[in-house]
């Protein structure tokens, strides 16, 4: 089931999935979460595209473009031209000189959070490690590890600074540890 749903702060319409089996809903605008129950239903339908067309009609309406919206095709003919008119991954990547095989394993071994030329991995995981492999290491002992480990000196500090902010690093007394 989806649902076309607005926005009581900022007006937004959106295309919310299963709106009857979740609690709550954020307006992907302005960030203001929703009790689902309580959202303005535009329109409802079990096809996507169904309510992807609807969301177009009633954002048409809403800023005076009914009679231009009434000559364009239905979205999901929109989505099927636009995939047949542009390139793919694969020709753009050639097309600009690169191996596209090289560019795609690059890809795979990033989001496996290694570098695929060395088999080595990424700084951030090295500065982690560091954290990890110390016991209770001051910041300056997990900058000399991730250092010696490849990582420049200054980038160290900030991936360190980084797991710090984000909450997966604790300091106490100058000591960290991997929470």
């Amino acid at each position: 089931m989806y649902a076309v749903v607005g926005c009581t702060d900022c007006a937004n319409m959106w295309l919310l999935s299963d709106p009857d089996g979740s609690k709550t809903a954020t307006c992907p605008r302005c960030g203001r979460r929703h009790q689902t129950k309580k959202l303005r239903r535009f329109f409802e339908s079990d096809d996507r595209d169904a309510a992807r067309q609807a969301r177009s009609a009633l954002l048409a309406k809403k800023h005076g473009d009914s009679e231009a919206f009434a000559q364009v095709e239905h979205v999901s003919e929109l989505d099927r031209r636009a995939e047949e008119s542009g390139v793919d991954d694969r020709e753009y990547l050639e097309g600009s000189g690169l191996d596209a095989d090289e560019v795609f394993e690059a890809g795979e071994a990033a989001s496996r959070g290694r570098n695929s030329s060395s088999g080595s991995p990424d700084r951030l995981t090295v500065v982690r490690e560091a954290v990890r492999d110390g016991d209770r290491p001051t910041e300056e002992e997990i900058v000399a590890t991730a250092v010696e480990r490849g990582v420049p000196e200054d980038r160290a500090r900030d991936l360190l600074d980084k797991l710090r902010r984000r909450g997966e690093v604790s300091e106490s007394r100058g000591r960290h540890r991997l929470v």
